[in-house]
């Protein structure tokens, strides 16, 4: 497995990432963008939290959490709780925040028009066409 690193930016800070190629997924760090959202300044003590209450409800997200080293603010290769992307929107889809306002409204428009191509599936080729 060949391992890919990078970094993004969102809202001007970084998001650490990780792509395998192996399963063409890429992985994202979760304090990232927990901290992005939140502006908690303890993002680990919040997702610590976050994940205790999602196990307790029984997400099955639970148990997609992947664990992946990536370089910390001191330099060093530290394991950090990742998810993939389907995995992260539904944890942003748990993140009581304004900043996470935006993703729930933009996964509940995509959701509905790929309910909307499922029962007319000349929807869906309009939407092949247009992209």
């Amino acid at each position: 497995m060949i391992k890919s690193h990078s970094i993004v930016l969102f809202n001007q800070k970084q998001v650490r990432r990780f792509y395998d190629e192996e399963k063409e997924t890429w992985y994202f760090s979760i304090i990232d963008v927990v901290q992005i959202l939140t502006d908690s300044s303890i993002p680990r003590r919040y997702w610590s939290d976050l994940k205790g209450k999602l196990k307790n409800e029984g997400s099955e997200v639970y148990e997609k959490i992947v664990q992946l080293k990536m370089p910390a603010p001191d330099g060093k290769q530290r394991e950090t709780d990742c998810l993939s992307t389907e995995d992260l929107f539904r944890v942003i889809q748990s993140i009581p925040s304004p900043k996470a306002e935006p993703f729930k409204l933009w996964l509940a428009k995509v959701g509905y028009e790929r309910i909307e191509e499922t029962e007319d599936p000349e929807l869906a080729m309009e939407t092949i066409l247009i992209h």
